[in-house]
């Protein structure tokens, strides 16, 4: 790359280090013209195609303003944000491949953020599966119950309501829209209050 300072086209490494999170190397470069140093970032290509078609860098930070909407409220700290940024970013990467739909990456989110906190999880999966109906939240919820029952080895609760899950409901619109920008006014007033990411509203 030119030199930032003079922008001569050569230069040349004198240090490399990995990130502490290991995706990325970061070199310290002389120019060969001026002499002067300059820092770049190298990490592997992963771009996201958009609903409208444009493609974009896969951004962690996207990823966490988008968590951090539905999270308002919630006893959810920085530091575990960041690491759910971490999680979904080495999942979509451990996929291999170069490009991935805002269906996939809204994919990868949903099961950190289950983990994480119940509520957010609920509130983020409202928009990325288009809740528009109270029935909607409700098998939602009912399938969340069902679910920690069988991973208790309780078995599903009685009465318990089997419909769409978060998951996959059958109105998933196949894209997750803009995970970074999180507007929302918590939908249609469903059981689940508080402020819903902006995900599937790109």
């Amino acid at each position: 790359m030119h030199c930032p300072f003079c922008r001569h086209p050569d230069s040349r490494v004198v240090d490399s280090r990995t990130t502490d999170d290991g995706t990325a190397i970061r070199r310290r470069r002389q120019c060969q013209h001026c002499s002067r140093r300059f820092t770049t970032v190298e990490n592997a290509s992963l771009m996201v195609i958009k609903r409208s078609g444009v493609t974009e860098p896969f951004s962690r930070d996207k990823v966490i303003a988008g968590v951090r909407k539905a999270c308002q409220g919630r006893p959810v700290t920085e530091d575990a944000l960041a690491q759910l940024g971490q999680r979904v970013e080495e999942a979509v990467r451990a996929t291999g491949s170069a490009e991935l739909s805002t269906h996939d990456v809204g994919l990868a989110i949903l099961g950190p953020l289950r983990e994480l906190d119940l509520v957010a999880y609920l509130r983020f999966a409202s928009v990325y599966q288009a809740f528009d109906s109270l029935e909607d939240f409700e098998a939602a919820i009912a399938e969340l119950r069902r679910t920690r029952s069988g991973e208790r080895g309780d078995g599903p609760p009685d009465g318990a309501v089997r419909g769409p899950c978060c998951a996959g409901n059958g109105r998933d619109t196949g894209e997750t829209g803009d995970l970074g920008d999180g507007s929302g006014d918590g939908g249609d007033g469903g059981p689940v209050a508080g402020p819903v990411p902006s995900a599937a509203r790109d």
